[in-house]
């Protein structure tokens, strides 16, 4: 099974945002310079490398480390913007609520989630939530 990451990197000088994603075979096939600009160090600069958590939301969006979710909370009883996350203790992926409201472990259950942004492109979303 192939890993699927997905690389953002912000441009030098514009401060614009580019989101590549590549798969492990095709990121050992080829040198990544080759795969895309992007990698070169003089014009970008690498924010972040995200995991695809294996899952899609409820349009079919995949979802990655990074990503701000919407989610019924079973416990909140209303809509919440959550960041999913990779969570060591647990060895999973998880949604974290907010910074005093823990997190909940990500898995197929969750039927309703919704990519409505990430963290590198919408930060005003999270903000906005909390």
């Amino acid at each position: 099974m192939d890993i699927i990451i997905r690389y953002v990197f912000k441009h030098r000088f514009s401060g614009n945002i580019e989101i590549k994603k590549y798969s492990t075979s095709q990121l050992e096939a080829r040198a990544a310079k080759k795969l895309s600009p992007c990698f070169d160090e003089t014009e970008y600069e690498m924010i972040a490398r995200n995991l695809f958590t294996g899952l899609k939301d409820k349009n079919g969006v995949w979802i990655y480390e990074g990503d701000l979710v919407k989610i019924i909370s079973a416990y909140y009883g209303h809509e919440i913007i959550a960041t999913v996350k990779y969570e060591n203790s647990l060895a999973s992926f998880v949604f974290e609520k907010g910074e005093d409201q823990g997190y909940s472990r990500i898995d197929a259950s969750f039927k309703g989630i919704e990519v409505v942004g990430n963290i590198y492109q919408n930060p005003d979303l999270l903000e906005e939530a909390q």
